[in-house]
């Protein structure tokens, strides 16, 4: 199967937010924060500085991740891929387009939020050179209860 990663389009909008979607409700709980952002890419990620990409397997998107402009730098973030596409490596993907990005951007360093339960997710993340960093007091999430750090090398 062949996955391609495009950006994202407002004809996706739907698409990215229902992969969020689906993933929250499996794992946690879709929070008013996550549903502000989701359901305004545009203004609350895009116009911010961030990018949103997907995975697309023929003319079904069944990936998302973005990077989040954030006050002191960039965030990955929105990364789910749908229950029946799990295990094919489209997370991995989706990592090494989003490192690439980043890299374009010219950034030091990418940080993620995420929580202790996701042992395959904090895996991968490892596997990409993520380390655990001190978790600020201020989140958004509820459920973040660790953050990552990758410093970019070039």
């Amino acid at each position: 199967m062949d996955i391609e990663i495009i950006d994202f389009e407002p004809q996706y909008r739907d698409d990215f937010k229902n992969l969020n979607v689906e993933w929250l409700q499996k794992y946690f709980v879709v929070e008013d924060f996550d549903e502000h952002q989701l359901s305004n890419p545009e203004t609350e990620i895009i116009a911010k500085g961030g990018k949103i990409f997907l995975a697309k397997a023929g003319d079904k998107i069944v990936g998302t991740a973005a990077l989040l402009k954030e006050h002191d730098g960039y965030e990955l973030a929105k990364m789910a891929v749908t229950e029946n596409f799990q295990g094919q490596g489209i997370g991995k993907i989706l990592m090494e387009h989003s490192l690439r990005e980043a890299k374009k951007l010219g950034l030091e360093k990418l940080i993620l939020l995420s929580n202790r339960s996701l042992k395959p997710a904090l895996a991968m993340y490892e596997k990409f050179g993520f380390v655990e960093v001190p978790l600020d007091e201020e989140t958004p999430y509820e459920r973040a209860n660790i953050k990552m750090e990758l410093k970019i090398n070039y």
